[in-house]
């Protein structure tokens, strides 16, 4: 056989082990009972949902000549803030720290670093039952008052809401996906079959934004504030799920 030919057929012969391995890993990787014949579906849902807690968020920001000193002067501001909410019947749980930050306040001038001290942001988040709200006025003063400033004010689902309502978008969502591939299987006159694989973009809430500072906590956005909570009551709000499965089909 003259060189040529054996060349081209170890080639050939290379080429078809390596599909042959390459067929054999694939299927490797397939999920199990996979035989080619399934059909992709995505399912979602809306839950309309009443929110049932109100979030007051204020930042209490200060200054220093040294972390220490910083940190001290936000404490006290913070302490003031949260001993006017205990005597006004809020329990200490209520009233969460959502981050509390020191570092120094370096700034750019002249193209170059300056340092003026160290700065402590802590940021406070009261909670309370929407039935509630006719408190938010009182809330808002006591953190003015302490010295804190107003940054928003949501309408939110608590943990235990935010948890059933999820559970419950994610179970309508794969209803969903199962009714739209029953009826495409049906229309292409196969059934369905056992699910392959699902996969989930989980579910989406995001809280109902009721008053958001602008001017950076000055007695006229205080006011503002106070107004646009006025007899405001919660609306329905929307919380989605996605489900993505994979179906048989024979």
């Amino acid at each position: 056989m003259e060189t040529g030919v054996k060349i081209s057929l170890i080639v050939v012969s290379a080429i078809v082990l390596l599909a042959l391995i390459g067929a054999f890993m694939f299927n490797k990787m397939l999920p199990p009972g996979y035989s080619g014949n399934t059909i992709e579906i995505q399912g979602n849902s809306v839950v309309k949902v009443t929110p049932d807690l109100v979030s007051i968020y204020f930042n209490v920001e200060t200054n220093g000549s040294s972390a220490k000193a910083a940190k001290d002067a936000n404490s006290e501001i913070s302490d003031e803030l949260i001993t006017a909410l205990v005597k006004q019947g809020f329990e200490r749980a209520d009233i969460q720290t959502q981050s509390l930050i020191i570092q120094e306040d370096i700034r750019w001038e002249n193209n170059r670093q300056k340092s003026y001290g160290y700065k402590a942001s802590h940021q406070i988040k009261i909670e309370m039952d929407t039935n509630q709200a006719d408190k938010i006025g009182e809330v808002i003063d006591a953190g003015v008052d302490a010295g804190a400033l107003l940054q928003w004010i949501n309408f939110e689902l608590s943990n235990d809401k935010q948890n059933e309502y999820k559970a419950q978008a994610l179970k309508e969502a794969g209803e969903d996906a199962k009714i739209k591939a029953t009826a495409i299987a049906e229309g292409l006159d196969k059934s369905l079959g056992s699910i392959v694989s699902i996969s989930t973009s989980d579910w989406g809430y995001r809280p109902w934004n009721l008053y958001t500072s602008s001017l950076g906590g000055m007695v006229e956005d205080v006011a503002m504030a106070k107004e646009a909570t006025t007899n405001i009551q919660p609306g329905t709000q929307e919380v989605t799920g996605y489900i993505t499965v994979v179906y048989k089909i024979r």
